[in-house]
């Protein structure tokens, strides 16, 4: 391996670490450590705590990962893996499928809330596995309705800020939410005085606020990702003319 490989620290940088008959395999360890993340937190990981899960030495995991943060550059490509392969689409189908990723790369974000906050951190997580599949994919069909590689690539890349923007934002509530130990409902109700008091001298904000009292705030997300959603599309639509 070249001099400048070995010093680049990411899982997808260097040959895999695996004993000819591991007792743990690291599919294994991915698993597990999704699980961990799942449960209680990306605070609650680390290589001690995931080998007493699985009843295994931290020694043990090393020979697998060098670290905690190419443990999160595999969990979070297992993620991924969780995402069905966009179909093939032809001219005039390309945004109900790209539409389709969106929601369920978003969806799959919200069932892994520790996920958003570590996505800006893992340095090469494109080069895994699922995750290129997912972006070779991805430009294929942004290639079908019109696009040129490279526009596609662009296109691709925007679609996913937006989806990665909006949420991480619900995820960070999610977290939040679960951290108090109160239900969703239970949580906006302590909340709401106090935002009431808050948006006090601004009407627009006020307005909003009363007008969204009673509204789960699952369908309320649900209307605005689906509205910001369409409009880059639509954006990206006026491009093929």
């Amino acid at each position: 391996m070249a001099k400048d490989e070995q010093s680049i620290p990411s899982v997808w940088a260097r040959p895999r670490r695996e004993r000819e008959q591991p007792a743990l395999s690291r599919d294994q360890i991915v698993a597990e450590a999704v699980r961990l993340l799942d449960e209680e937190g990306i605070d609650a990981l680390s290589m001690r705590r995931l080998g007493s899960r699985l009843n295994a030495g931290a020694t043990s995991l090393y020979r697998h990962v060098a670290n905690k943060d190419e443990l999160i550059e595999l969990a979070v490509d297992a993620v991924y893996g969780e995402l069905p392969l966009p179909e093939e689409a032809d001219a005039t189908r390309w945004r109900e499928v790209i539409a389709r990723i969106a929601h369920g790369l978003r969806a799959t974000i919200l069932r892994h809330p520790w996920m958003a906050a570590k996505l800006g951190e893992v340095g090469l997580a494109y080069l895994g596995p699922n995750m290129l599949r997912q972006t070779e994919h991805m430009l294929g069909v942004f290639e079908s309705a019109g696009f040129p590689l490279d526009e596609a690539d662009q296109a691709m890349s925007t679609l996913i800020a937006y989806v990665l923007g909006v949420a991480t934002s619900e995820a960070a509530i999610l977290s939040m939410i679960a951290r108090s130990g109160q239900t969703e409902q239970e949580w906006v109700e302590h909340l709401w005085p106090a935002a009431e008091r808050a948006v006090q001298d601004y009407p627009r904000l006020r307005a909003r606020y009363a007008a969204q009292r009673n509204q789960l705030s699952a369908e309320s997300n649900e209307d605005g990702f689906e509205y910001g959603l369409q409009r880059v599309l639509d954006g990206l639509q006026s491009r093929l003319g």
